[in-house]
């Protein structure tokens, strides 16, 4: 058993309490079980399969791939008529952007671990294609795409589907970020996580899979049970910016990783995961390497999740098994 420890976290600047033992410990909270749920292959009650009417009263093309609209609920609109606060406590500012969803499939009964890499490479063309339509707009800032999979963690609609909030300002964590890069970069001039990657990639332990173009593996400073971070061995800023073999292999790893996590409980495995790219204000940011992260809150069970409450509340993240079992767990793919 691995002893309570500290890990830092280069990119958010923050450390993370490490205490495995905790795993350990009877456990008489919620085991509530994840719903179990047979789909059909289309709902006609759902708002995002093809050819149903959504709340707005529009209906949705019969698309055989990938379907992309603006949220009929954002939560940005393109103007605000806010005005805003400025004192020595209190300050705000106008919030502005466009919200976008993203259908991976018609089908209303997969997840990406259903579905094969051929499946999954025009989700990730359909990510680069938004990200470089909203990044081309004067008024945007960031672009991010994230997906929240699971009512666990709060996604309302089991349809495979992700979002796009493309926003004016560059949110509080990408901010911190780009900070953290731009730093390592002026005092050794490479990138942050081409070092990381190198060092992991030397290693081994905490890597979960990899192919000629991407790494899956535990960051050293993980929060999250079965926390991974997808890394391209090229430095690219941000999606538009993959060459087709890299979005080929992208897919091939999405699919396996995906279905890993399904494997570990035996479950259809919950998430929230999100791509993070360089700000689009035109610069090259030479310092930003792209990369996307799952948070997945499942601990012990399909039925034991993880919450971040009290210690982590108010003092700091904390974490139950350390990241090289995650990973070696997760390499093993649920055997």
């Amino acid at each position: 058993m691995a002893s309570p420890h500290r890990r830092y976290d280069p990119l958010l600047d923050e450390w993370v309490l490490c205490s495995p033992h905790r795993l350990e410990r009877p456990w008489q909270g919620d085991v509530s079980p994840p719903r179990g749920d047979v789909l059909p292959a289309h709902d006609p009650g759902c708002y995002l399969c093809p050819g149903n009417v959504r709340a707005n009263g529009a209906r949705n093309p019969a698309y055989n791939a990938t379907f992309v609209f603006d949220n009929d609920f954002p939560a940005l609109l393109p103007a605000s008529s806010e005005a805003p606060v400025s004192d020595t406590l209190r300050r705000t500012e106008p919030a502005t952007g466009v919200c976008r969803v993203i259908c991976f499939s018609p089908r209303h009964d997969l997840t990406l671990a259903d579905m094969t890499p051929a499946q999954i490479r025009p989700v990730v063309d359909a990510w680069a294609d938004q990200a470089a339509e909203l990044a081309a707009r004067p008024d945007i800032g960031y672009v991010q795409v994230f997906e929240n999979k699971g009512a666990i963690m709060g996604c309302s609609n089991p349809h495979p589907h992700c979002q796009v909030w493309a926003t004016g300002h560059v949110p509080t964590y990408p901010a911190r970020r780009a900070a953290s890069q731009q730093r390592h970069f002026a005092a050794h001039g490479r990138d942050l996580l081409g070092d990381y990657l190198e060092a992991e990639l030397a290693s081994g332990e905490r890597v979960v899979l990899a192919n000629d173009y991407w790494a899956v593996l535990v960051p050293f400073w993980a929060v999250w049970p079965f926390e991974t971070m997808v890394v391209p061995r090229r430095r690219v800023p941000d999606l538009p910016a993959l060459a087709g073999d890299e979005r080929d292999a992208l897919a091939e790893a999405l699919a396996h990783l995906n279905a890993r996590y399904d494997g570990l409980f035996r479950t259809s495995f919950p998430y929230s995961m999100g791509w993070h790219q360089r700000p689009t204000d035109g610069g090259d940011h030479p310092w930003w390497r792209l990369h996307a992260t799952y948070h997945p809150p499942l601990l012990r069970s399909a039925s034991v999740r993880k919450f971040l409450v009290g210690y982590e509340l108010t003092a700091e993240p904390q974490r139950d098994l350390t990241a090289e079992a995650a990973a070696a767990r997760l390499r093993a793919g649920g055997a």
